[in-house]
């Protein structure tokens, strides 16, 4: 089927990220992946006209992913959200006070709890978040904050921007990091959805010249100690003396064969998979009496509302698109029960929203993270190379060196992308070709 220099399985953000890096260095590169549709969990599907991303989704601007899509002439048209939240408690709405006013008027927080909070906010922007010492998230909340009450606050919306409702284990460096961007504004809509994320990625990578194949499932990467070749499930072989599995760690431990002296089966092992449960709604309008606010944190339920379309164009009609999720974290999934949850939640917060339902998503058991930042583990990240062989290397959200989400997944495929190009050539700046998809 051909030589290439690198083969990258997996087409999402990481897979089409990693192969424009080095097919810009000169490389020839092809990307390999089983579905019929790029993108992973970062695609977008279209439901009566409107593009719906599979769960909530939120770009964070100052960060990895940010840098990286600069550098590869990627600029998402979207749009940030003002500051407008609600949050729930005991079954009952507030706001969440974002201007010197809702605070005041706030009837959520005695006055205490107000002016505790009025300086947690203008100092979250001064700490140095890399300096925290390595405590979990729970612990850092409670030698910082007095209130119970914030703290429910600050746990609920690190929940919602991290995908972690585990405080307890959140290593408390990259939480707060998440908290001061959440804070500052830093949350991004794109226009359209995640899909066309990675359509302009897709662009980029067939302008460098990679060969993109969908419905193309590796089942082996071959090697004796280096990488040979990729074997597909329909017999194919790909000869390539480098691979990045640009996965999951499951299906990177399934891939290769003969693990004894490799790092892959230490990381399967200790890998924390998340979880969400995860319903998407179309509605023609808001209900009348609905609330107006964006996003929505409830304080004593592991669930979040978001309205993005409120904010940034998600369809030609005006339709309105609701997203709500249940962290499930580590926890397993109910879907009858979650559902109704979530379905509960919408009543609360948009009564009367069934009258206005065009269509939906129901997501049980989504994995929003491969894995996550803990306060137990030690030693050193994972990737971007296997020790113990020569040529393979992973990336992706489990893959970060203190990044989170789409940033580990972006960072990671630079990683990797420049361990290769270091081992294999010099850099030789862009080298634009003609790439195809098949």
């Amino acid at each position: 089927m051909g030589h290439y220099d690198v083969a990258i399985i997996g087409g999402g953000l990481t897979g089409l990220t990693a192969s424009i890096c080095l097919a810009r260095a000169g490389l020839s590169v092809i990307v390999l992946d089983k579905a019929n549709q790029l993108g992973g969990r970062a695609q977008s599907v279209n439901k009566k006209g409107v593009s719906l991303n599979l769960g909530v989704h939120a770009f964070y601007q100052d960060g990895a992913a940010e840098g990286i899509l600069r550098e590869l002439g990627v600029r998402p048209k979207g749009a940030n959200p003002p500051a407008s939240a609600g949050v729930m408690w005991n079954d009952r709405i507030y706001t969440l006070p974002t201007k010197p006013f809702q605070l005041i008027a706030s009837k959520l927080f005695s006055f205490s709890e107000k002016m505790e909070l009025t300086r947690f906010i203008l100092n979250l922007g001064k700490i140095d978040a890399n300096r925290i010492e390595r405590i979990s998230l729970k612990e850092w909340a409670e030698r910082e904050i007095r209130h119970p009450m914030l703290r429910h606050v600050i746990y609920s919306v690190s929940r919602a921007n991290s995908f972690v409702p585990h405080s307890e284990l959140h290593l408390a460096g990259p939480a707060v990091r998440q908290l001061q961007r959440t804070f500052s504004g830093k949350a991004f809509y794109i226009e359209g959805g995640w899909g066309r994320l990675i359509d302009d990625l897709r662009d980029q990578a067939i302008r460098a010249g990679v060969t993109i194949m969908n419905q193309k499932k590796a089942v082996e990467i071959v090697h004796d100690g280096t990488v040979r070749r990729i074997r597909l499930k329909d017999g194919e072989l790909i000869d390539a003396p480098n691979a990045v599995i640009a996965a999951g760690p499951k299906e990177a431990y399934d891939l290769v064969k003969n693990l004894d002296s490799t790092s892959l089966e230490k990381w399967n092992d200790n890998i924390k998979p998340i979880h969400a449960a995860c319903l998407d709604l179309i509605l023609r309008r808001l209900p009348d009496g609905g609330s107006d606010f964006i996003a929505g944190f409830w304080l004593d339920q592991p669930i979040f509302y978001n309205s993005p379309s409120t904010v940034t164009k998600l369809s030609e009609d005006g339709s309105v698109v609701i997203h709500l999720v249940k962290h499930l974290g580590m926890n397993e999934s109910r879907p009858e029960t979650d559902l109704l949850q979530l379905e509960k939640a919408m009543d609360l917060v948009q009564p009367g929203w069934r009258k206005e339902e065009i269509a939906r998503q129901f997501l049980p058991n989504l994995t929003v993270a491969h894995d996550f930042i803990t306060v137990d583990k030690s030693g050193n990240f994972p990737g971007p190379s296997v020790q113990g062989i020569k040529g393979l290397y992973v990336a992706g959200d489990w893959t970060g060196h203190g990044e989170l989400l789409a940033d580990a997944a972006f960072a990671s495929a630079k990683r990797a992308a420049q361990a290769i190009i270091t081992k294999q050539y010099s850099f030789k700046g862009e080298n634009v070709g003609q790439g195809n998809v098949i």
